[in-house]
Formats: structure tokens, sequence, C-alpha cells
């Protein structure tokens, strides 16, 4: 059965530009984090981590730290209480390094191998600091290169099959006119929120209260009931503000540890972790080796899109980031192969992190593309206007909207592209060579079930209560907008409540999917209850409440590709003699569904957009061979642009309401950094006639390829 939603016009507050409604509390230092919440007898714990990364602990000398001041317990596998990962959670079955202390394997460097409890954080530090963990070592191995004799294919990735084929590839190559065939490398990169990892875990009267920084209480909570054993009911879960995610803040070693703690003590517990514990216990992007073939005829028509990725993961639990995907929605070809492979190592498990699979693919398929624009003499738009597929090059399912285009043309006008000269190393002011390049964007647009409350109050006020996370994007705001627009009142009427599993089950934050699915529930809520606040007979003191459920409207939604989509600009200078590289502009024109509030929109579009300078110019994090540790793990050692880095910076959007969604949503979180770091390598190669084809583009690597290039 066909089914489409009918979008609600909405013509007050979505699509305007509203001020945060936490703003003020956010400035002022009244919003309250995890790690800020008070509580009588609060106690402190500290994580010990491994210091090899492959072998067994041989003891835990908890004696002598016993002995110091303050210290009330030290945790470790001798002695914490059992917990089981032996279930299938909302995203899985668990990473193992979940079961805290529940053995004697260590399996990389940062492993967790013990919890020091103390009376403040600074004796628990000083303990943990303190305490001895003897290791067997064993051999270990954490190089990875797509040439890894373990490399495997797994069975699929979070998005979809491994790999998809149809056509013969090696005929359509042979056959095609011209043909690309390239590497391109990024580099670990990690997720860097300014809030760190916080929990504080207590009993209250028989139930489990957790105050932590995640990107789905209803997630934890349901992830703590199962790896404790609990009633479901018992367990509740706050996350009252967030400060930053990116994929980072899902289950982590930081909340068993603060509730195994505070179910051993009896008393309420703190875990915190550091900067340099996040490079280890709460995953990031694994490093990726990819192949792009590319064939086409003369007229730019693709013949041949073969894509092939392979990325690291853990030696006990499988994630694939998986970046030939990003092929799967924007190419066409007679041919077309997508696949990933992956390899096994004695590091930790990586995760998602903004734009998984979109960032780094994007990276490789829109530089190739720029290399076959080269070779075909064609303007790198016009090639990508020659291939736009009419349906899903792999799904074959009909797009709900598809305005790349349209993108790419107001691109174009505003960024004065077609004043280009596209001969490369022809521009050049003193020391500066410059250049400008261009990609395409996209990112999928996904909805899941959720459930919200509406209540009107006595007083003429009315709650929202949507079990919604807000990790710095918005959310609270636009969950004000969507309300006030459905139940045609002034936003300041509205007050909300989020965040916290007792609220019911919602969408996490995550996958561009949580405003969407968020406000399809507060819409139907609030729009049947102005329905019965029409029929008169006022509102009782108790007020009147509607609560609404997506689910089944979710799951009779009709399968189609659901993507927004985006042209991103960049103009750069090159210092040839340094091996600087400064970005002056960037312009980035979206597709992402209805926009609710331009202000924090435009604010998350940039933001991407910054994400994706510093993933083509500094992001790179890198591991001792010797230790298997990573080297520099802190804001000193692990470069992302600051405040000088960034030049002006421009993000707009055109009209593209989703047809199938009740307020027109599609997502906008990620799709701000796919792309971003392609048009600026893209934008280096026309200043300088050399391709970079691994990230980021350093100082050095700039001299050896102008070096490189000059002696050929």
């Amino acid at each position: 059965m066909t089914t489409t939603t009918q979008v609600t016009p909405l013509t007050g507050a979505v699509g305007s530009a509203y001020t945060r409604v936490e703003g003020r509390d956010k400035v002022t230092g009244a919003a309250r984090y995890a790690g800020e919440f008070r509580f009588d007898e609060l106690v402190h714990g500290w994580l010990v981590l491994s210091t090899v990364a492959r072998g067994r602990i041989r003891s835990v000398e908890s004696g002598p730290v016993l002995a110091m001041p303050g210290v009330l317990a030290v945790l470790h596998h001798g002695n914490a209480p059992r917990v089981t990962t032996d279930y299938v959670g909302i995203v899985g079955r668990p990473d193992p390094v979940l079961a805290l202390f529940q053995h004697d394997q260590v399996s990389y460097v940062g492993w967790p191998v013990a919890l020091v409890v103390a009376e403040t954080s600074e004796q628990a530090r000083e303990a943990a600091e303190a305490l001895v963990v003897e290791y067997d070592e064993e051999p270990h191995d954490i190089a990875f290169s797509a040439g890894h004799p373990g490399a495997y294919t797994p069975e699929g990735t979070v998005i979809g099959p491994a790999d998809t084929e149809k056509g013969d590839m090696e005929a359509e190559l042979a056959a095609s006119a011209v043909v690309v065939d390239a590497e391109y490398a990024t580099p670990e990169e990690h997720h860097s929120s300014m809030e760190p990892h916080a929990t504080t875990a207590h009993w209250d009267g028989g139930r489990l209260d957790v105050i932590d920084t995640n990107q789905s209480t209803m997630w934890i909570a349901g992830e703590l009931a199962q790896l404790f054993s609990l009633d479901p009911a018992s367990v509740r879960v706050r996350s009252e503000h967030v400060g930053g995610g990116f994929g980072s803040k899902g289950m982590r070693p930081n909340q068993v540890a603060a509730v195994m703690a505070a179910t051993v003590l009896q008393r309420p517990v703190r875990v915190v972790l550091t900067r340099r514990q996040m490079f280890s216990l709460v995953g990031y992007r694994s490093p990726t080796a990819q192949r792009v073939r590319l064939g086409a005829d003369p007229d730019g028509r693709l013949r041949a899109f073969d894509h092939e990725a392979h990325s690291l993961t853990s030696t006990v639990h499988e994630f694939v980031e998986p970046s030939a995907a990003v092929g799967r929605v924007m190419y066409d070809a007679d041919a077309h192969r997508t696949a990933h492979r992956l390899v096994r190592l004695n590091v930790p498990t990586p995760t998602w992190m903004r734009a998984p699979g979109e960032a780094p693919g994007s990276f490789a398929v829109e530089s190739a593309l720029d290399e076959l624009a080269e070779k075909l003499g064609l303007d790198p738009i016009a090639l990508r206007a020659r291939n736009e597929p009419e349906l899903g090059p792999v799904s074959g399912l009909p797009f709900s909207s598809r305005k790349l285009l349209a993108c790419f043309e107001e691109g174009a006008r505003r960024f004065g592209w077609t004043d280009r000269d596209p001969r490369p190393a022809l521009r050049r002011e003193g020391r500066w060579l410059l250049g400008t390049g261009t990609a395409a964007a996209s990112f999928h647009a996904g909805v899941g079930p959720s459930t919200a409350a509406v209540t009107a109050e006595a007083d003429g006020t009315f709650i929202v209560r949507v079990n919604a996370t807000d990790l710095g994007t918005g959310a609270r705001t636009a969950m004000v907008m969507v309300a006030a627009d459905a139940l045609e009142v002034d936003p300041g009427r509205i007050r909300i409540r989020i965040a916290d599993s007792d609220l019911g089950p919602a969408m996490f934050a995550g996958g561009s999917m949580g405003t969407r699915s968020w406000a399809w529930a507060v819409m139907r809520a609030a729009r049947e209850l102005r329905e019965r606040l029409a029929l008169g007979g006022g509102v009782p003191p108790e007020g009147i409440t509607v609560r609404s459920d997506t689910t089944e409207a979710v799951g009779a939604l009709e399968g189609k590709e659901r993507h927004s989509f985006g042209a991103q600009f960049a103009e750069v200078a090159v210092d040839v003699t340094s091996g600087e590289v400064r970005v002056r502009r960037m312009l980035g024109i979206f597709a992402a569904g209805r926009i609710v509030n331009a202000l924090t929109a435009r604010n998350q579009f940039v933001g991407g957009m910054v994400w994706g300078l510093s993933m083509a110019l500094h992001e790179e994090a890198f591991r001792d061979p010797a230790s298997g540790a990573t080297v520099g793990a802190d804001f000193a050692g692990y470069h992302f642009a600051a405040n000088a880095d960034v030049p002006l910076i421009e993000a707009d959007w055109v009209d593209d309401p989703d047809p199938d969604d009740p307020v027109g949503i599609k997502g906008i979180g990620e799709i701000g950094i796919v792309g971003a770091a392609a048009a600026i390598a893209n934008a280096v190669w026309h200043a300088t006639g050399v391709r970079h084809r691994q990230l980021p583009i350093r100082p050095d690597r700039v001299l050896l390829t102008a070096e490189g290039a000059r002696s050929a």
C-alpha cells in the first residue's frame, strides 16, 4: 500500500530565525551538565586503563592504594559485580568493553582494568595513578593497510549490505574512453566534543537514577537494564544538557563504572573521563584506504563506477565505516560496484562519527570525479549534471526529492564559478597560488518511531514532553517552534521537557534523524490537542494532555531514496615554499528539507563545513607502533581548526520540503561536512596542479608533492 503523508503548511514560527530557548541558561552558567549535579555523599570514580595493547592482567596491587587518604574501593576483574553483554540492544550487540572488569584479558591500550573510588576527584585521580597493574604482554598488531593479510568482507554495514554489484565492471572499464583509477586515504579522526563523557549514578528508593551525557536516554536506560539484569522500569536516565557528541555519546564504560560503584558503595558515584581517556574509550573514525575506478564516454557519461573501501575495527567488536556507500546514491553507471573490507587490529573499536561513511567516502568519490572532469576537459559541475540519476543507482527506488543540481546552480552563481579558468596553477597573489574547487554532498534522511505528549495548562501555557536529546543543535527550540505552529500559538507560551527516559520512547539524536522523528510526534499530539481545545469547554486545573506514537505511520512509509543534498565550494591559497594551505572562503548550498530554525540551521551547516576544513587540512591521529597507544592524545597533539584557521563561510539552502514528512523535514546535522574536504582538495589541485589523495593536506605533503612535480 502506498502511503503519502500530507505536509502541513506552516506559516508561523517554523522557518524563522528563533533564539535558543535555553540560550540564557547556557551563557549564564545556569544550564547543568552531567558532571555538575549536586548530591549528598557524592564520591568520585577514576578509571585505570591498560598500558599494553594485548595480553592479560597478572595482578592488580590494590592494597597500597586502599590505604591512601579518601580511597573507598578499587574495583577490578577480581572483585567487580557481574554483568552480562549477552543481549541485542537498540543498535545491536554491545561492544564487549562494556563487560567491565569481568575478565583478565586486555585487547588494546586504553582497555579499562580498574576503577578507583574516593571521596574527592583529586584523591581518586592520585590513587588511580599510583595503582600498579602487572601484565603478561603478548604481541600486537596495529598496522592498518588495504593490503593487510587479515582483510575480510563483513556481513554488512550500518546502512546496508557490505557489497553491491551490477554489470560487467572490467568490460565497461575496457570500453571507456577515459578511466580514473586512484587510491585515496583518510586518517584516524576523533570526535573531540567540548564536554567530556560524564556519568553520575545513585540508587533512589530501589530505583537506579543516572545523570549522564548521551545521545539517547532511552538507549542508555535500556542498555543498563540489560547489563545489570534490572527491570527496565527501575532505571531512569536523564541528560539535561549535552556539550556535543557527534556519534560518540552512546553506551560507554563510564556509565557502567558509575553504576557498578554506586551499587557496591550505595552512595552516589560520579565518573568523568579525561580528554586523554576519551581518545581510547568513546570511539573514533577509522582510517580508510579507498580505491575508486571510474570509466566514462567522451561526453562524460559514466560507464563504470567502482568504489572499494577498507577500514579497521577492534579484535573484540565489529564496526564498519561505510565509506563506499556514498556512491550508491550519487552516481549511476552501466557497471556499478561498491565494496567494504575490514581489518581486525589491537585497537579500540571505532564508532559513528559525524556523517559516518559519507565524510571519508565523499572525499574519495568527489576527488575522483574532479580527476575525471580534468581528463575529459569538462567542467566539474557539468560532469555531475551529466550523471544525475533518475532513480537510486543501486536500489532503483524513486527519490523523495533530489535538488542537487539546484544547489550547484545557486552555488555557482553566488560563488562566481562561471568566471573560473579551469586550467590549474595560473592564479597567483605574491607568494600564494590560488584555486577553487567544488564537490557534491548527500546524507540519508531517516526517521524513527517516537512518542510525545502535549499538555494544555489552565493558565494558557502548554507543556511539550518528548524524549529528545539536545546535543547543542537546538533541538529544544525546534520542538517549541513545531508545537507552536501546530497549536497556532506564540512560541513563548510553550514549555518543553526533554532528555528523560521516563518521558517514553523516542528516536536517538543521531544520523540526522532526531528533529524529523521528534517533530513528527510533537506535531501529531499538538494538532490533536488543538482540535480538542477548539470544541470549547475550557481547560481543567489538571490540564488536558494528548499523547502520540508515530510507530505505525513511520512503518507505513513508502520505500524511497530519502536524502539531503548539497553543493560545496571552496577557494584556497597555497604557498608552495612553506607548504601552507589557507582556505579563503567556503560556500555551501543545501537541499535539506524544510528548515525549522534558520538561526540554528545555519549554525549546523557552517559547523559541519568547519569540520570539513579540519578534515582536509588538520585532523590526524597517530598510533605508536611499539606501544599501540595514541600519540599526543590531547588538544595540543591533535589539531583541529581554530578561529584563526576558519575563513568566511557562507551556508544557505534551497526550498526542499520532504513530501512524505508532516513538517517537511529531512535532516541537517551531518550534510555540512560531506564533500567539504573534497572541495578543498580539488581547490588545492586547481591552485597548484598537484593532486592530493591523502588527508590531511599537511605542509610537508604539499612540499613533497611540489618537489615531485618539479622533478617530473
